[in-house]
């Protein structure tokens, strides 16, 4: 007896073991599948802005005749546009192309214009340039710049979100909005105005607070670019400037880029470091800065990069190393990009069920409400930012509620499809639970929606007022 159950144990074991092997295949081919660049549920697309003189002149930041400011000849967004000519109608028609080549889906596209101050070029250029760019995603020519927003709302490749990089000191609200912005990254660098007047900024905390609170009320959702170990800064100013970042109400962004500083050629911080006047933090000293960071950072905020993608040909001095994120992260971060469904499902990941969840806090002067879903284990799958403003910037926003983002994480599935997070029904929970908490306080609410987005808002009661959708909660 004892035989024949050993026997039958064992074939129970080699079952069990090549079911388990079986299991690991299907892991590692779904891992392989998942497509890099939309692994967060859009198509991210940098475009670089055109090659314009920048007003300013910060020490920091490398200058190079007929590239856009901040940027080197080989950065990758730059490279693609000068590649094509400075068209960037073909730039984008030929980046789209090679995405689909690699299977990645391209009908939900995240625009980020990089480089320089955009909003700093002249109206003509600028109103040409965004023209150009809703012309390529469309396919096809548009008499005017709002013709060519408009078209876009049925496009092949929609622009579900438009993120604009700019200054503080330089904010054109409804500018931004004719474009169908959705996300401002505004260069902050440092909130200590001795650190800013020493690197030649051109501006001080106080506007870093203004433009804040102006974008939030206007709908926007907001990202800093943080640079630690500047000129005058120290390890210890540089974590208690981030540590005020999220204890002091008149910041508290929405979206983080930690960019620790780099010596770059033609800059004017070469010279200072040739003269020995500035000397870069030591590599452990800054991974252990980035750790502490990641770790400080609240649930409520997405840290998008750590470093900058700037080639090592043009580093003078400061760390070299890019996957400098991947040393510092800890299991223990709580920022969002650690906990999307999509980044965890690449390491093997299954989803699970998941359950909305509210965190209330107070940011320049109006309350917020970041509602995720997420399931047993924290992981995200989808979130929605609702602010109650403290003023109404915008005439159209008067007596409004506002969302400023909504997101549901995951491998992008196309139009019209489902994936194993999107298109199945997390959006609208969330949705519906924003419009719940918002009917307490206000008759009506407003989304400011990509271009690509407003049909999915139609869907769902939405209208579009001149820039935003809206929707009557009462009567």
């Amino acid at each position: 007896m004892n035989n024949v159950k050993d026997v039958d144990e064992k074939i129970v074991d080699a079952r069990k073991k090549k079911l388990e092997r079986k299991e690991k295949r299907e892991k590692e081919q779904k891992k392989q599948e998942l497509p890099k660049k939309a692994i967060s549920g859009v198509f991210p697309l940098s475009v670089a802005i055109p090659p314009y003189p920048c007003p300013f002149n910060c020490a920091y930041c490398p200058t190079f005749p007929g590239i856009p400011k901040s940027y080197v000849p080989d950065s990758p967004a730059v490279k693609r546009y000068k590649d094509n000519k400075w068209k960037i109608k073909e730039t984008i028609r030929s980046r789209i192309e090679r995405m689909e080549r690699l299977g990645t889906p391209t009908d939900k596209v995240e625009l980020i214009l990089i480089g320089g101050t955009f909003l700093a070029l002249p109206k003509a250029i600028k109103e040409a340039f965004i023209k150009e760019i809703y012309e390529a995603l469309n396919e096809k020519a548009s008499s005017t710049l709002d013709e060519a927003v408009k078209a876009n709302e049925k496009a092949k490749h929609r622009a579900v979100a438009l993120c604009i990089e700019t200054r503080p000191d330089v904010i054109n609200v409804e500018e931004m909005l004719r474009y169908g912005t959705t996300r401002v990254e505004i260069g902050v660098q440092a909130i200590d105005d001795a650190i800013l007047k020493l690197v030649n900024r051109g501006h001080g905390v106080a506007k870093v607070k203004e433009a804040t609170a102006l974008l939030k009320d206007a709908g926007f959702k907001v990202g800093y670019h943080m640079m630690p170990a500047l000129p005058g800064s120290t390890p210890e100013k540089d974590l208690a400037m981030y540590r005020e970042l999220w204890t002091n109400e008149a910041f508290k962004p929405d979206q983080m880029k930690l960019y620790p500083t780099l010596v770059i050629k033609n800059a004017e911080l070469e010279k200072w470091y040739k003269e020995g006047r500035y000397k870069p933090y030591p590599e452990d000293v800054i991974k252990k800065l980035l750790h502490d960071m990641l770790l400080m950072t609240p649930r409520y905020v997405r840290v998008v990069r750590v470093m900058r993608d700037i080639p090592k040909r043009w580093i003078v001095a400061g760390t070299i190393h890019t996957h400098l994120r991947m040393e510092a992260e800890s299991n223990k971060a709580k920022e969002i990009r650690s906990r999307e469904i999509g980044y965890r499902m690449k390491r093997g990941y299954t989803p699970k069920p998941w359950h909305l969840k509210t965190y209330e806090y107070t940011a320049s002067k109006g309350k917020e409400f970041f509602i995720e879903a997420v399931d047993e284990n924290d992981v995200l799958y989808g979130l929605i930012r609702l602010r109650f403003p403290h003023k109404i910037v915008i005439d159209e926003l008067e007596n409004h509620a506002i969302i400023r983002e909504l997101h549901v994480y995951g491998p992008a599935a196309r139009i019209g499809s489902k994936s194993e997070t999107q298109h199945r029904g997390i959006g609208k929970a969330l949705l519906a639970r924003a419009e719940e908490i918002a009917k307490e306080a206000y008759d009506d609410i407003a989304v400011i929606s990509g271009v690509g987005v407003r049909e999915y808002y139609r869907k769902r009661g939405y209208t579009l007022g001149k820039y935003y959708m809206h929707k009557r909660l009462k009567g």
